[in-house]
């Protein structure tokens, strides 16, 4: 039974982010999107804004200092981590869609840290995220040139050496890449073998063969680090293989990585509806402000109807969002349902932003307004994560996988 009727704490979280957003975030985003950072003091704000909640959401793995100290109290917090998650990336987006992206903590690597690392490897890699008096990050490297959407293509290299691990490759377009402390990188043993010669390392900033790559210059997303990783003859020591020797006797690297991305694919759902609602209430109110919607004239009608179709779609994508978020905080199995709310919500954002252009006219393309912005970012999340035509396969399988088939 699903009932996505926010509770009292959600209610109040959400609103806690929502002013967040509106007041610290959102009027420094164009700014932000012209020097290509956020200042250090905003961001540690924000990291102390969610500790003061009693949890810090985005820390995968990490303790959270709380009053809940009962192991129902304990069960039920970590099975509200997505929702929660959920609804902060949609509330930031909305202000800008970078400052999710620029939250200190582990990033995208913290869940397969966490789905697959030991303890002590938990312990030791999430550690220094507890008590931050600076922004520090991690990052998750799978891509590389020519290996995408088909992860199984990765040529990134991994030989044994005794206790360590040489690892050779480029990985590309990695989200805090250069200036994290660690990465969890993918690399195989043989790439004959496909996903069954994955490995995955934490490979820690400084470790000798392990090279800082150039920094992308891009459309959107401008204050978000998009980095190139080298890794020459790269040394690393066997105690960062996430989950030791045994867990790669199966196909454990590959389900690694799927996990993570029926993780994190809600979550680049929720910064979609973020953007698609920032788009839609910008050409909500310059209708309003520019045209009686009253007056019994098409175009007027026509409008209407269009921002009454993007409303729709809006609430649509964020209903598939939760339910996928709801699912994985259950413990269900929610590939396909992350999938679905991904490729969809993404759609609905491109839609949003280009109504709202269209909308505004010469105006939605002006550097200085916030709505060309959201119309430069929003093309990415049909492609991160795994693509929109790759999301189209995943829900293919699993409806004939449904059935049988």
């Amino acid at each position: 039974m699903f009932d996505f009727t926010l509770t009292d704490k959600q209610k109040m979280f959400q609103e806690m982010t929502r002013e967040f957003s509106r007041s610290m975030v959102r009027p420094i985003a164009l700014e932000a999107d012209r020097t290509g950072k956020y200042p250090d003091d905003l961001l540690i704000t924000l990291h102390q804004a969610q500790a003061g909640q009693g949890r810090d959401i985005r820390d995968s793995g990490v303790t959270a200092n709380t009053s809940e100290n009962a192991p129902d109290a304990e069960e039920k917090r970590k099975r509200q981590t997505n929702m929660l998650l959920a609804i902060l990336t949609e509330e930031l987006s909305w202000g800008d869609p970078c400052a999710v992206l620029n939250i200190p903590g582990p990033g995208l690597g913290g869940p397969p840290v966490q789905f697959m690392g030991t303890p002590e490897q938990r312990e030791r890699f999430f550690a220094p995220f507890k008590n931050m008096s600076k922004p520090l990050f991690g990052a998750y490297a799978l891509t590389e040139p020519g290996a995408g959407s088909d992860s199984k293509a990765i040529r990134t290299s991994c030989r044994k050496d005794g206790d360590h691990y040489i690892i050779n490759g480029t990985k590309c377009f990695i989200t805090n890449g250069n200036k994290a402390l660690w990465n969890v990188v993918f690399a195989t043993v043989d790439p004959k073998l496909g996903r069954d010669g994955f490995r995955v390392f934490v490979i820690e900033k400084g470790t000798p063969g392990f090279l800082e790559g150039k920094v992308e210059k891009k459309m959107g997303l401008r204050a978000s680090e998009t980095a190139e990783l080298v890794f020459e003859d790269c040394l690393v020591h066997e105690s960062c293989l996430l989950g030791g020797e045994k867990h790669y006797e199966t196909k454990e690297g590959f389900k690694g990585a799927m996990k993570t991305f029926d993780s994190t694919r809600p979550l680049v759902a929720a910064m979609a509806v973020g953007i698609a609602r920032a788009a839609f209430e910008i050409a909500r109110d310059w209708v309003k402000e520019n045209y009686t919607l009253s007056r019994p004239i098409e175009r007027y009608r026509t409008l209407s109807d269009r921002l009454s179709k993007l409303d729709r779609e809006i609430h649509a994508a964020r209903m598939l969002t939760w339910r996928a978020c709801w699912l994985a905080d259950e413990g269900i199995p929610n590939s396909k349902e992350a999938s679905m709310c991904k490729v969809y919500a993404a759609q609905v954002a491109q839609r949003a932003t280009e109504e709202a252009v269209q909308i505004m006219g010469p105006y939605g393309v002006l550097k200085n307004h916030f709505v060309e912005k959201l119309f430069r970012d929003q093309k990415v999340y049909d492609i991160f994560e795994g693509t929109g035509q790759v999301q189209r396969i995943v829900i293919s399988r699993r409806i004939y996988e449904s059935i049988g088939g």
